[in-house]
């Protein structure tokens, strides 16, 4: 095992095969951030989502995909160039990877790529015990989902964070309360049908609790631009309180937990949820 990676396991204390699963991929992860550092990418680009939270700003939990978004609008942007510096600091620290960008047959403002690693190939490669791997098929697949707005709403803004492993580097980010914006902007828009993520309600919690402000001038153009808020007045926190009131009347509750469950160290961090549960938070929510 490479030694640098070896020293970012030492960080996790892992007890069953979901949690090898979540720090291997979470170390993929933060190796793919120093392929984009070193290729330039934040020069154009800064980090946010669900991943940011967790290995930026120490969300409680693991998280999937990696998300950005241009500083600006690039109708031209090609994502090959940062996919192919991707691959190769992840091979150059031990991972079979292929990292392959997603063609699109419709026209949207999000470029996509997925880097892929055969999941007991590499539980193996980081010495996981053999008693872990048994139910583990020899060709399940780790995909990490890689995603870029090209059309950003405007009113963000960015800081650098310094990461220091595997080597000491710099990731440009969206601010705390761009990124509960964003968070905020993912519960209220997103089109699943039958799909709950409980992750955004997850981080709703976190981020009340940290006492952060949201955003509501970002927020709102990230409603005008999908189409969440059409009024010709601007958003005031009224506002904001009524959209989220009326989400989580309609909520389900299990299925928003039975999403986050493989995301957590703690099975009952999600106990106490309901919808009342939700709507208290608002009384504590703070704009900004």
């Amino acid at each position: 095992m490479n030694p640098a990676i070896e020293s970012m396991l030492a960080r996790y204390k892992c007890v069953s095969t979901q949690d090898y699963e979540n720090a291997l991929k979470e170390i993929m992860q933060e190796v793919a951030l120093l392929g984009l550092w070193r290729s330039k990418f934040f020069e154009h680009a800064a980090f946010y989502g669900g991943t940011s939270l967790r290995i930026l700003y120490q969300l409680d939990r693991f998280s999937e995909d990696l998300d950005f978004s241009l500083l600006e609008r690039q109708k031209n942007f090609s994502l090959s160039p940062y996919l192919k510096a991707i691959e190769a600091e992840l091979n150059g620290m031990g991972f079979n990877v292929n990292v392959e960008g997603k063609n699109k047959n419709v026209q949207t403002p999000i470029e996509s790529a997925f880097v892929k690693a055969g999941t007991k190939e590499h539980l193996l490669k980081i010495s996981v015990p053999s008693s872990k791997l048994g139910l583990i098929q020899n060709n399940k697949v780790m995909s990490i989902k890689l995603e870029v707005d090209i059309d950003p709403p405007s009113g963000f803004e960015t800081e650098a964070k310094t990461l220091l492993q595997p080597i000491p580097f710099a990731v440009k980010s969206y601010k705390e309360t761009d990124l509960f914006a964003g968070k905020i902007h993912a519960i209220l828009q997103r089109s699943w049908k039958n799909r709950v993520k409980g992750r955004d309600y997850y981080d709703f919690v976190w981020f009340i609790g940290r006492s952060t402000p949201v955003h509501l001038n970002h927020l709102e153009q990230r409603l005008r631009q999908s189409g969440g808020w059409t009024a010709k007045k601007p958003m005031h926190a009224k506002d904001l309180h009524e959209l989220l009131q009326k989400k989580f009347a309609e909520l389900n509750i299990a299925a928003a937990q039975k999403d986050i469950q493989p995301f957590l160290k703690d099975p009952m961090a999600t106990n106490v949820w309901s919808k009342q549960f939700f709507e208290s938070l608002l009384s504590q929510l703070k704009t900004a």
